[in-house]
């Protein structure tokens, strides 16, 4: 399979037949009032990593075309299938429609959750995250199959949305290798 650089990947137009040949697995990444654009075109380049199927951006995140989503994606987004949906709640109502094995995996902190290593993660799977300030929504954390977060030894709370994603999808692959 053809791997572009980053100059490649901002200068190359998008080509459907090799974005058609990228074998997908079956993993929804769910953004819910993801305000950064920074961190969500970096989700871009997550989703591009672990070959995701879809991004679902949600409520009040920004969409591409962006300026900024298109430089911290380095255009992976062109590369990458991705939907708005109003609500996080809405973008999972559907992929439940589409797949009612779908195990929602929500990444916060909140009193049901469980240390990241502790979850089983099987495809197919849908990683939630949520608003750099307030989080995922209630609506959300309520329905999701697992709630999960990353220990903090440290002063500091919490970590990058995109950061706790990505250590996240690259669990979901080691558990899931292909």
């Amino acid at each position: 399979m053809m791997k572009l650089n980053a100059r490649e990947l901002r200068t190359m137009p998008m080509d459907e037949s090799v974005a058609r040949s990228i074998k997908k697995h079956p993993i929804s990444i769910i953004l819910d009032d993801v305000l950064d654009t920074y961190n969500v075109g970096s989700i871009f380049r997550l989703a591009d990593a672990v070959a995701a199927e879809k991004v679902y951006l949600c409520g009040q995140t920004l969409t591409p075309p962006n300026s900024r989503i298109k430089k911290a994606s380095i255009n992976t987004w062109q590369w990458v299938n991705w939907q708005y949906a109003p609500t996080a709640s809405d973008a999972i109502a559907k992929l439940k429609i589409e797949n009612s094995k779908l195990k929602i995996v929500v990444v916060e902190q909140d009193k049901r959750s469980k240390p990241f290593y502790q979850v089983s993660y099987e495809f197919p799977i849908a990683i939630v995250v949520g608003n750099e300030t307030t989080g995922v929504s209630k609506e959300v954390l309520d329905i999701a199959d697992a709630i999960v977060e990353l220990p903090m030894w440290g002063i500091n709370k919490s970590l990058n949305v995109m950061v706790s994603c990505g250590i996240i999808l690259y669990e979901v692959m080691k558990q899931n290798p292909v």
